[in-house]
C-alpha cells in the first residue's frame, strides 16, 4: 500500500472546469491530505460517465488502506480527514440522502462521498452491477441492490450529514450544522459553482 488514507475524485472533459476550484478548496482545508484525480477521458474507457466511479474506487483500494471518493461538484469547506475514523470492514460509508428519502418514501444514500477501508466485497459487486446494468446512475444502481432485504444494514454505514450536505437540503431547510462538504448537485448546482468560482 502506498498510502494509509487517500482521497480520490475523477472527471471527464465536461466536468474538468470544476477541477481547479475543487482542488483549491480541498488543499486549503486539507493541506496534508493525499488526493488522487482520475482522468475519466483516459481511464476506465469500458464504462461511461459516472459509472466509472466504482472502477476508480476499486483501483484506489489497491493504493491505500482507507479511501474516500468525493464528487468533483463538492465544495470542500473544512478539514475532512476525520471521515476515515468512521470506516468499518466490509462496508461503504455514505450519507443518507435525506431529500430523496423524503421525496421517494424510502431510505436513499448519496454516492457523492463514499469512504471505505481495504476492499469491501460490495465495491466489486457495485462495479459489476454498473457494468452489467448501467441504469440512470451509479447511485441508483447501488440503491436497487441495497434496498433488498438486509443489504443496506449489511453493506452501508451512515456518515454524519456534514460530510455530504446536498443542494436540496438547502431548499428543504434540512442542512446540518458545521458543513464540511457542500454537494452542489444537478444543473442548478453547477450554476452555483460557476457563481462561486
Amino acid at each position: 500500500m502506498s498510502y494509509s488514507n487517500l482521497f480520490i475524485t475523477g472527471c471527464d472533459r465536461n466536468a474538468k472546469w470544476m477541477l481547479p476550484w475543487f482542488k483549491r478548496n480541498f488543499k486549503k482545508h486539507n493541506p496534508n491530505a493525499e488526493l488522487k484525480v482520475y482522468d475519466f477521458d483516459k481511464e476506465f474507457v469500458e464504462s461511461q460517465g459516472w459509472f466509472k466511479k466504482p472502477a476508480a474506487m476499486l483501483d484506489a483500494a489497491k493504493l491505500a488502506n482507507k479511501v474516500c471518493w468525493i464528487d468533483i461538484d463538492c465544495d470542500i469547506r473544512g478539514n475532512v480527514e476525520a471521515i476515515f475514523d468512521y470506516t468499518e470492514p466490509n462496508k461503504l460509508c455514505m450519507v443518507e440522502d435525506v431529500p430523496w428519502s423524503k421525496r421517494r418514501g424510502e431510505t436513499w444514500h448519496n454516492s457523492g462521498v463514499v469512504a471505505f477501508e481495504n476492499n469491501p466485497p460490495i465495491l466489486k459487486m457495485w462495479y459489476d452491477m454498473v457494468v452489467n446494468n448501467p441504469s440512470v446512475g451509479d447511485q441508483e444502481v447501488l440503491h436497487e441492490y441495497v434496498r433488498q432485504g438486509m443489504n443496506r444494514l449489511i453493506y452501508i454505514k451512515d456518515l454524519p450529514r456534514q460530510y455530504n450536505t446536498l443542494r436540496l437540503d438547502v431548499l428543504d431547510n434540512t442542512t446540518p450544522k458545521n458543513i464540511k462538504i457542500m454537494h452542489w448537485t444537478g444543473a442548478k448546482g453547477k450554476q452555483e459553482i460557476k457563481r462561486l468560482i
